[in-house]
This record gives structure tokens, C-alpha cells and sequence, in this order.
């Protein structure tokens, strides 16, 4: 049975996960476009490579689509299967290219901003990125999650599968730490007259 994409607007992403294992293509379409993003701006943000992300990203949807069948409903929000998913690949990932420095900032979203505002912006992006980088696999993940993605620490306490006061301790250890990394670097990134 397929259902059209419209009709499947409303529908939780368990639901159409489940829908994806029972051989529906549609469900899992709109599935992938609720999740492929969500999965993409994590790993990019782990990983601050646009390529590696990328690749990234359909590996931890391919995983999602092999586990549809077998889906067990209730035990898990399909979004914290997939940030933990992400975050252990991302981490991986971190691992294998460990002594690589992070030479790409990322690329600048189109927008109204001027050219000087894009520079900053993008210079500001950058040092986040090279700063995160330098923190402890753990700690970024933790800092990603709950300050770039938005998570709950019990959210957070569910994709990294540790309890809410590691979630707490590792995202202020990482804050700490980022703090410390930029602390010299305010004036130079635009905001030394605040």
C-alpha cells in the first residue's frame, strides 16, 4: 500500500517509518525529507566538511531504511535514533582523520547579508567550527546537540545513551572549553564593541 505524499504530511515519523517497513515508498520519501536534513546539518556541523557530511548523512539514512523492518514502536523517537546514528558515525569519522587540521570553513548560506556581514559571519563560523573541533569527541557532541541542534539534555541523555547529568557535565565542560579556545579571539571576530 502507498499513500501520497500530501496525505502524509501530518504523520508521525514513527508512523512512517513503520508505513516504510510494511513496503510503503511513499512514507519513506517524505520520511527522508523530514530526516535527511536533520542528519546532514548534524554531521556537517560535527564534521565541518560539506562532502563528508553529505556521505554521511544517506549512510545514516541507508541504516534507518535497514532497520525499518524490525522497527520496534514505542522504545525510541526515530529522531534520537538518528542523532545518535549521526553522531557515533560523525565520531568515527573524527577518529580515523585524527591529526587532520580543519582546513574549509563552511560555506556561507544565500541571503540578504552584505559582503563585510558574510565575511563576518563566515570568519565567526569558521572559528566555531575549528573550536569545536579541538574539543573531545564527547563534549562536541553534547555542545552540538544541545546548543546548535536544540535538544533537550534528555534528548541528548537518549542519542548519546548517558544519563542527563553526563549530558549536563560534558555540555558545560565543552562551553568552558570553547569559551577558553575563542577568548582571544573577540575583537578579531566582531565582537569587541558590544
Amino acid at each position: 500500500m502507498n499513500m501520497a505524499l500530501d496525505a502524509l504530511d501530518d504523520v508521525s515519523d514513527e508512523t512512517l517509518l513503520v508505513l516504510y517497513g510494511n513496503g510503503d515508498r511513499a512514507a519513506a520519501r517524505m520520511l527522508t525529507l523530514r530526516m535527511g536534513p536533520l542528519a546532514f546539518r548534524v554531521a556537517q556541523r560535527m564534521l565541518g566538511d560539506r562532502a563528508e557530511a553529505e556521505d554521511l548523512a544517506q549512510e545514516a539514512l541507508l541504516r534507518l531504511w535497514k532497520i525499518a523492518p524490525e522497527w520496534r514502536t514505542g522504545e525510541a523517537k526515530v529522531t534520537t535514533w538518528l542523532y545518535r546514528v549521526v553522531t557515533n558515525l560523525a565520531t568515527d569519522r573524527l577518529r580515523r582523520r585524527r591529526g587532520i587540521g580543519l582546513d574549509e570553513a563552511p560555506e556561507l548560506p544565500d541571503g540578504a547579508a552584505s559582503a563585510v556581514e558574510q565575511m563576518i559571519d563566515g570568519d565567526r563560523a569558521a572559528a566555531l567550527e575549528a573550536a569545536l573541533a579541538q574539543l573531545p569527541a564527547r563534549q562536541r557532541q553534547a555542545v552540538v546537540l544541545r546548543h546548535l541542534e536544540g535538544l533537550s539534555n534528555p534528548e541528548i541523555s537518549a542519542a548519546m545513551e548517558i544519563g542527563v547529568e553526563a549530558v549536563e557535565s560534558l555540555t558545560a565542560r565543552g562551553k568552558r572549553a570553547l569559551a577558553a579556545i575563542l577568548a582571544g579571539r573577540r575583537e578579531e571576530l566582531g565582537y569587541g564593541h558590544d
